[in-house]
Parts: C-alpha cells; structure tokens; sequence
C-alpha cells in the first residue's frame, strides 16, 4: 500500500549516520543524497524512506512507530545493536512478540530525533 515515507530530522547528518547503520544491518542502503535529504531502499532501488532536514522537526506521538522487515532474528539483533551504537535509545529489546504473533521476533528504538522504529522478523 505504501509507496514511501518521509521523516523531518533536525540534523541530517547525525539521523543519517544512524540510518545508515541500523537500516544497513537490515540489508538496506542509502540509495540516494542530497544537501536537505537522503534517502533509502534496497540496494540498487528507489527510496522506501526518506530523511529531510527540517531543524524545527519533532517526532510523532508515542503511538506511531516505522517497522522494517528483517531477513531474520540475528538482523533484528544486529539492527538494535547497531541502533544503539549510534545515538539510538532502546525502546524494546530483541526478542519475541508472541502478543502480535506466532514467530514475530522484533525490536525496538529510538531514532535521535525520537521516532520510534522496529525491525521485524516473522518467523
């Protein structure tokens, strides 16, 4: 249904470092940059997520959280090491989810900007 999303950042460089590490962990990649912007997707596609400075920009309510499809478990660990190693704030360890479902194994951060973002792998 979605074609692509858009967040505000209030330091580009900062949230880009961030995405770069913790999407990258996932199989993403930064696929396009500009001087206000980048963007990313899989390897060699177009934007799925994109970043636009903004240094006014706050996070959404509590309630709304980005998930990204996880390959499987060990990426869903190594995007929330990943994430907070680079200026992620734990929001929800790797583990299972047995509330959302059978084989439903995600985690969750913070982004520096506080968005709330989860990798997911279903099992």
């Amino acid at each position: 249904m979605l074609d692509h999303l858009s967040l505000a950042v209030a330091d580009l460089d900062h949230a880009a470092a961030f995405y770069d590490a913790a999407l990258g962990a996932l199989g993403y990649a930064r696929v396009w940059s500009f001087p206000d912007a980048v963007g990313y997707g899989p390897p060699g596609g177009g934007d799925k997520l994109a970043l636009k400075a903004d240094a006014a920009a706050s996070a959404p309510g509590a309630r709304f959280h980005l998930a990204f499809t996880a390959r499987d478990a060990a990426a869903v660990d190594a995007f929330h090491a990943a994430a907070l190693a680079f200026g992620g704030r734990d929001h929800g360890a790797p583990g299972p989810r047995p509330r959302y479902g059978a084989g439903y194994y995600a985690a969750f951060v913070m982004d520096p900007d506080g968005h709330v973002i989860e990798a997911v792998f279903h099992g």
